[in-house]
This record gives C-alpha cells, structure tokens and sequence, in this order.
C-alpha cells in the first residue's frame, strides 16, 4: 500500500487525476458531459496532428502511427457523436439497420474503425523501431 501512494505521487499521476476530476465535476455541473467529451477528442486529434507534423520537420519522415491515431479517434468522435446526439431510432432488427441512414451510418463507421486499428497495428508491427529492435539485442 506504502509503494502504491509513493509510485501515485512520484509518477505525478495526482496531476492528471486531479485535472480529469476537476473537469468531470465541472462538466457534471453544467450538464454539458457529452460537449466535453467531444471537444476533448477534438483537442486529442490536433494534438495528434501536431506531433505528426513536427515529427515529419525533424525527422524528415511521415510516423503512420501518429496519423492513424488522429483518424481512429476522429472516427471515434464521429461515431460517439451519432450514437449519442443524432440517433433517436431503436435497433430492433437486422432490417432496421439499412432503414435508417443514421443506423446506416453508424454501422459504416465500426467498419472504419475497425480498419484503422488493423491498419495501426500494422503500422505498428511494421515500424522501423520494431523491426530493428530485435536486431539490436545482444545475444
């Protein structure tokens, strides 16, 4: 228990849960839960897309995992968007998918996502640190 405290405070993790209470608190008291959650994707994507592009200006090379993240969480914010603000319709059957365009829509966009987290993992899997790092191992 005595570690646990010590790693929470030297790991400076009180910061990011007391900011994460502060605004969850803060979104609870304006009944805005979803606008923070959407806004907060939307600060996470061009997070993304800056680290991105400052990576491709020192590097001098695209990172395909930074901009398929960017894409997965946009994805993400499109389809919470949807499902919570936009679609009013009840899933009753197969059917009731292809009636509805928002239904339509939604299904469209788990294709999505799940294509971009094949195509993360094989950006991942086919990085140059991953491939090169077994190679640097001392046998």
């Amino acid at each position: 228990m005595k570690r646990t405290i010590i790693r929470f405070f030297k790991d400076k993790f009180y910061i990011e849960m007391t900011i994460a209470s502060v605004l969850f608190l803060i979104a609870l008291a304006t009944n805005m839960l979803m606008e923070f959650i959407i806004y907060m994707l939307y600060f996470i994507i061009f997070l993304e897309i800056v680290r991105a592009v400052v990576n491709y200006i020192r590097e001098q090379r695209v990172t395909m995992s930074l901009l398929v993240d960017a894409f997965i969480i946009l994805a993400l914010r499109e389809f919470i968007v949807n499902v919570v603000k936009i679609n009013v319709e009840e899933l009753n059957s197969i059917e009731a998918i292809f009636e509805s365009a928002v239904n339509y829509n939604l299904m469209i966009l788990s294709g999505v996502i799940l294509f971009l987290l094949l195509v993360r993992y094989l950006s991942v899997k086919s990085s140059q640190r991953y491939l090169f790092r077994d190679m640097e191992k001392p046998e």
